[in-house]
């Protein structure tokens, strides 16, 4: 399921653009966060992202294909998620709750997920817009509903925040932010926003100038997230199909 495999690191990718920048010093309207620096803003920020117990992401990432890779998706510590994937003409709702995937993908996600696999065009026509369930570990949609393993890529690298520089106050979605902003070697600038009130959250990530312009939102710090369970009237196993394909 190769088509799967792909959509799925593409969107853990744009729910972590532009996250690999943090950090440095500079000056602007930074009062709520009079006496840090930029670095320990970025930190502090970083800290609380992930210790977060639920967030909502959205983002867009452009592939080196060209492909634009659209999430809008919220999770939280226990993998409970629900939102939209959607790449190349393709979409797709997906669910996890209580330890199952369930996925509701439109024709074109089913036809590039199954390209290439024994009896994929006669299971196209069976799954298409119905709720798929499959096992939380499957490779098509493993890691999605992952909070910890969307932010962890965050704290990798401390070194990749360095230079980092604070600028004025501005608002993301009507919650005041600080801009950190900070340009690589390569020609991109790297803007973080980080939330001014409250717990520092991270509000916003851009890129833009290089060859992969991206950005993604975050919020709904703390929201509960509560998947509903597909009716088993709507539900299909991808699996029982999957064998059933083979043996005709």
């Amino acid at each position: 399921m190769r088509g799967g495999r792909g959509m799925t690191a593409a969107v853990a990718g744009a729910a972590l653009v532009a996250l690999a920048g943090c950090g440095g010093s500079g000056s602007g309207d930074d009062k709520p966060f009079a006496g840090k620096s930029a670095d320990e803003i970025a930190a502090d920020a970083v800290k609380a992202t992930q210790q977060a117990d639920s967030m909502h992401v959205k983002g867009t990432v452009r592939q080196s294909a060209g492909a634009t890779v659209t999430v809008d998706l919220s999770v939280d510590q226990r993998k409970n998620c629900d939102g939209t994937i959607k790449t190349q003409g393709a979409s797709a709702d997906v669910r996890h709750t209580n330890g199952t995937m369930y996925l509701r993908g439109d024709k074109t996600y089913w036809q590039n997920a199954l390209k290439g696999q024994p009896g994929g065009d006669k299971i196209v026509p069976k799954v298409s817009d119905k709720w798929v369930k499959a096992p939380a570990d499957d490779s098509m949609t493993q890691g999605l509903c992952d909070k910890q393993g969307l932010t962890s890529s965050m704290d990798e690298d401390k070194s990749e925040r360095n230079g980092m520089k604070k600028g004025s106050t501005t608002t993301v979605d009507g919650t005041e932010a600080i801009r950190l902003t900070k340009k690589t070697s390569g020609g991109e600038t790297l803007t973080l926003y980080v939330a001014t009130k409250g717990k520092p959250y991270i509000l916003r990530t851009t890129s833009s100038g290089g060859k992969d312009p991206n950005t993604a939102t975050f919020s709904d710090y703390g929201k509960p997230v509560q998947p509903q369970k597909p009716a088993s009237g709507e539900t299909v196993d991808l699996k029982e199909l999957a064998a059933s394909a083979q043996k005709a």
